[in-house]
């Protein structure tokens, strides 16, 4: 009964590896308890599915999906948020707020830092803001308007 089974296979899916696959996923399946599309017939789990692939009673394409997630060793998960990030780190004691005072410091340097980087970034957006205006109030006096282009935004370099 299997090599016609078989041969009735080869014609639905023609790679015999690919028929191997899906009708060892498929009575895989039948173990686990997934309702039988085919009378069983007094046989087997692995023959029983070539019998269903062989009637067209199942999805090879379905099968095939199967076999690969199965397969797979990575699943898919969500990450955390940024916000259960700062908890963890709060809980764990990695977080800027702690009882240690060398966290205390690092706080200290790194709101320092960051006060120099705004300042440095504050003069020059300043610098270039009264440049663009003194050549906008030129051109309104004259009467003509002036676009600022992204040219103009940049600092210059030098």
């Amino acid at each position: 009964m299997a090599r016609i089974t078989v041969e009735d296979c080869i014609l639905r899916i023609p790679n015999r590896f690919d028929l191997v696959m899906a009708a060892s996923q498929r009575a895989r399946d039948i173990s686990a308890g997934t309702a039988l599309t085919v009378d069983r017939d007094n046989d087997k789990n692995p023959v029983v599915a070539l019998r269903e692939i062989a009637e067209q009673t199942v999805d090879p394409e379905e099968l095939e999906q199967e076999v690969i997630l199965g397969l797979q060793r990575h699943v898919e998960q969500d990450e955390p948020e940024d916000e259960d990030l700062d908890a963890i780190a709060v809980d764990m004691g990695l977080g800027i707020s702690g009882p240690d005072t060398a966290v205390v410091e690092d706080k200290t340097l790194i709101e320092q830092e960051i006060a120099g980087d705004v300042l440095t970034v504050g003069e020059e957006a300043v610098s270039v803001g009264a440049e663009i205006s003194d050549v906008q109030e030129a051109a309104s006096d004259v009467g003509v308007t002036v676009e600022s282009s992204p040219e103009e935004d940049k600092p210059e370099e030098g």
